[in-house]
């Protein structure tokens, strides 16, 4: 049995633990049924990024599988907004199964988009594969690398990878998500471009004027997901020793 490397498991139990859930994640807890799980995410009061995690039921109350990085911090965190609710948060050991091949009885798909496979933790065989491929093919973003203290999850794309309701109520950074939302248009976010090289993950996009465009994550072979001011985003880039080159085509990454 082959572990999935970085990653932590919370176990959320007590009479409480839906409202508290729902009140403190991006997703709507109603969502949520034995047969799949949800991905969300919790914001700090300003609206900024957290953690992610993944959501599923358990015998013994909901399961947040959760980067390994961002796991002691999420635990502190809950468990400072819980005061007298009744609900408990502990460590649990659990090893996590994940694959692209059809999903068997027991397994969730992976909730951000339909090419992501499936994950399981009854200590199935894990597939061999080679994750950051697909995350650049589909711009998914992943916990320190493309999702930081400093991200904002519109920008991130949360919408497109089923993280966030509008519909559900509050949440801490709710209001700064909505107006997001609702008043103002995209100026930044992540997107999918073209590489001539691999460069250092965090090296700036310096655009045909000279100035700063972006940054450059997660690589594979030509392709890399960065982050760009769309305003000064240009067909030709540079990054470091790499030529960069985009198109604004931010739809095809839904």
């Amino acid at each position: 049995m082959q572990q999935t490397i970085g990653r932590q498991f919370i176990l959320i139990s007590g009479s409480d633990t839906l409202k508290f859930m729902q009140s403190m994640m991006t997703n709507d807890i109603n969502k949520l049924t034995v047969e799949n799980m949800i991905y969300s995410a919790c914001l700090s009061a300003q609206g900024k990024f957290l953690f992610d995690f993944f959501l599923s039921y358990h015998e013994h109350g909901l399961l947040m599988d959760i980067h390994e990085s961002v796991a002691q911090m999420a635990k502190k965190h809950l468990t400072l907004y819980k005061l007298r609710s009744d609900v408990h948060l502990e460590f649990i050991d659990l090893n996590v199964s994940t694959g692209i091949c059809p999903t068997y009885p027991g397994a969730f798909r992976d909730p951000r988009h339909k090419s992501l496979g499936w994950r399981a933790y009854d200590n199935r065989a894990t597939e061999t594969v080679y994750w950051d491929a697909l995350r650049v093919k589909y711009v998914i973003p992943k916990t320190s690398v493309e999702l930081t203290p400093e991200t904002y999850i519109l920008e991130a794309g949360f919408e497109r990878l089923k993280g966030v309701d509008f519909k559900k109520g509050c949440f801490p950074g709710q209001e700064v998500v909505a107006r997001m939302k609702h008043k103002t248009t995209l100026l930044k976010g992540l997107v999918k471009v073209k590489a001539s090289q691999t460069v250092p993950v965090g090296t700036d996009i310096i655009n045909a004027d000279g100035k700063v465009a972006g940054t450059i994550y997660t690589q594979d072979n030509n392709e890399a997901i960065a982050f760009l001011r769309f305003n000064r985003a240009t067909d030709s880039m540079t990054a470091g020793e790499a030529q960069i080159t985009w198109q604004d085509h931010r739809e095809l990454c839904h």
